[in-house]
């Protein structure tokens, strides 16, 4: 159902961008919307509460558990995910049909599986990258310096990385973040091709 309302919009483009948690994906993502102006957040739906300064509508919408499953049910998801028991994951339907009705080419933050399954749904219309950290060490640094998370939330986040990571090669295009200026130059060169092409 989902994919002949979306294939009403033939030139609709999609730019899915997935990463362990840690590996600097929100920043690039935030520098990428600052700089390529045709270029649209979809607004990804959760089941969890909001960390640090997340605010819903802005960085999820965020839903209960019976909230989102209501939404499954009725078909409003493209995709979705449990992520960990009873924490949902998905793209709302009408986040994408609305930024193409505007022109934009929607862009996705979501984590690998999210963006192998948009990438199966979208095909040759979506560009899907994955953003590498240096190292396993090095993200345990990041998610221990942001302070959002306790030592069991961290170390469940970094197996999870170690299954991401298993995916890597299954995306379009690889992202080394060590140096986050470079990583930031090379992928907006990389998403202005493709949105022009």
């Amino acid at each position: 159902m989902a994919k002949q309302d979306l294939n009403n919009y033939p030139n609709g483009k999609c730019v899915i961008f997935s990463a362990p948690s840690g590996a600097g994906k929100t920043t690039i993502v935030r520098y990428l919307l600052r700089n390529i102006p045709n270029l649209a957040f979809s607004i990804s739906a959760a089941s969890r509460s909001p960390r640090g300064r997340e605010e819903n509508g802005i960085d999820y919408h965020f839903l209960s558990v019976d909230e989102f499953k209501k939404r499954i049910n009725e078909g409003a998801l493209i995709e979705w995910e449990e992520v960990y028991k009873d924490n949902f994951y998905g793209t709302l339907k009408s986040e994408v049909i609305r930024n193409w009705e505007a022109g934009k080419t929607v862009l996705f933050d979501v984590d690998a599986i999210g963006g192998l399954n948009l990438k199966k749904i979208f095909g040759e219309k979506a560009l899907a990258v994955f953003i590498k950290p240096p190292s396993l060490f090095v993200l345990e640094q990041r998610l221990k310096n942001r302070r959002t998370e306790s030592p069991e939330q961290i170390k469940i986040r970094l197996d999870k990385a170690n299954e991401e990571l298993s995916h890597v090669d299954q995306f379009d295009y690889k992202l080394l973040n060590d140096n986050l200026e470079k990583a930031c130059y090379e992928i907006q060169g990389v998403v202005e091709e493709f949105i022009s092409s």
